[in-house]
């Protein structure tokens, strides 16, 4: 009998929202006629957001309509699907007479586990899953020590990669040369947010442009909170609306410090394909540490008002734009862990609750840095303290005057939670006793 399926090799977009130099989709091209590009709103992850104004989904969304129209104005569409990974695919080897699936590789837990299920469903079928290196420079196992170990200190990573780096070809992946091998398609319906069960979020995301004078100036303008003196485009490199490959030629051209940030991302990134057991300290011995639970005083730093100033304009930057500055990471982060003794966990899901470039290896790694706990971290001794971070970084309180306009009304604005010397004395000897 013969079928009447379309045949049809689908391009599975993840974290790789985008049309240009894109890996996966230039091999799917490449090898195949017939290419239909697919999205699927993965409930597993929809169903575990409780905040339905989420602002990464609007995010998500707004750009798969964006990657729509511009496949409509190449008579194709891109086909948008809502449920569990493993039951879409069942739907679609019904619908379509499957040749091949292509994506890019996803280092993450949950991700893989959810690939290895789409794989055997579709050997099941003799369809092969084709996945390709796209959102990283270097992978898994491209950058490890002499015999073969994993670096868990930065500073010789980097090296090695920079080495590295210069005996590979990252070229630009020509994709828009193949996109007359995009399935022939009418444009496929409209899924709006209240079809996955969202609403628009009244917080919107900054267009992916790159600056080359903010670069220029990122060495001495990075750390200046109220200065916009970074790129703002960690965002855009976790979802993959801009090339990864792009921006590394673009750093080694005007600031390795940038560079260096860069490299960062992918050193987390390294750290949980080899250390995937991220809700516990790096450092086992800081699993120790007694922590205290105090809810009171956590809500107080969720919600920006803990008395010290620079914390507190953090977190309201954060409950407001989804953002917050790096280096005003560091400080929460140290005043929550160290200040507090709130275990970093606790920290570290708020921020996967709230920031619009969540990424788990980075939300991790940054965590425990902060604490002391994670590999290449901040000695558990360094404390943060936020009167002198605030002179360093802030000394005409721009920052602080935005975020906390209350701040020089002492009716209004409250007493500190905790008493800077007696936290740091607290931190210092709770510490001592978890680890000795």
């Amino acid at each position: 009998m013969s079928s009447n399926k379309h045949k049809v090799t689908l391009f599975w977009f993840r974290r790789d929202l985008r049309l240009f130099d894109n890996v996966g989709l230039y091999h799917a091209l490449k090898n195949h006629e017939n290419v239909l590009p697919l999205f699927i709103f993965d409930t597993s992850i929809l169903e575990k957001l409780e905040d339905k104004n989420d602002a990464r989904v609007t995010f998500i969304h707004d750009t798969l309509i964006q990657l729509k129209e511009q496949l409509e104005k190449v008579g194709s569409t891109l086909l948008i699907k809502t449920g569990k990974p493993v039951e879409v695919y069942a739907e679609l080897l019904k619908e379509y007479t499957i040749e091949a699936v292509y994506a890019n590789h996803d280092y993450e837990v949950y991700a893989q586990k959810r690939d290895k299920e789409i794989q055997e469903l579709l050997a099941h079928e003799g369809v092969h899953f084709h996945t390709f290196k796209d959102q990283v420079i270097f992978e898994t196992n491209e950058v490890v020590k002499a015999d073969g170990l994993p670096y868990t200190i930065f500073t010789p990573f980097s090296k090695k990669w920079k080495e590295r780096l210069k005996d590979v070809d990252y070229q630009s992946y020509e994709t828009v040369k193949y996109f007359s091998r995009l399935k022939k398609q009418l444009p496929a319906k409209e899924i709006t947010l209240g079809d996955i069960g969202f609403k628009r979020s009244p917080i919107t995301v900054p267009l992916p442009e790159v600056n080359e004078q903010l670069i220029k100036e990122y060495t001495s303008k990075r750390d200046i909170p109220s200065y916009p003196g970074t790129s703002r485009l960690s965002v855009h490199l976790r979802f993959g609306t801009v090339s990864i490959r792009a921006l590394v030629k673009m750093a080694l051209q005007t600031s390795e410090t940038w560079l260096n940030e860069l490299i960062w991302r992918e050193f987390y990134q390294m750290i949980l394909w080899h250390f995937p057991e991220t809700d516990k300290a790096f450092k086992a011995k800081y699993d120790r540490i007694e922590w205290r639970i105090d809810e009171e005083q956590f809500q107080a730093w969720c919600d920006g008002r803990t008395g010290y100033p620079i914390v507190d304009a953090g977190m309201r930057e954060l409950n407001e734009t989804g953002f917050m500055h790096n280096r005003v990471r560091m400080i929460v982060a140290s005043f929550l862990t160290k200040h507090l003794l709130i275990d970093w966990r606790w920290g570290e899901a708020y921020f996967a609750e709230k920031l619009l470039d969540f990424d788990v290896a980075s939300n991790n790694g940054g965590w425990q840095w902060a604490a002391g706990t994670g590999c290449d971290a901040a000695p558990y001794f360094r404390i943060f303290n936020p009167y002198t971070q605030t002179k360093k970084f802030d000394p005409e309180l721009k920052y602080i005057k935005k975020w906390v306009p209350e701040y020089s009304d002492p009716f209004k604005y409250p007493e500190p939670i905790v008493d800077h010397a007696f936290a740091r004395e607290r931190c210092l000897r709770v510490y001592k006793e978890g680890l000795n």
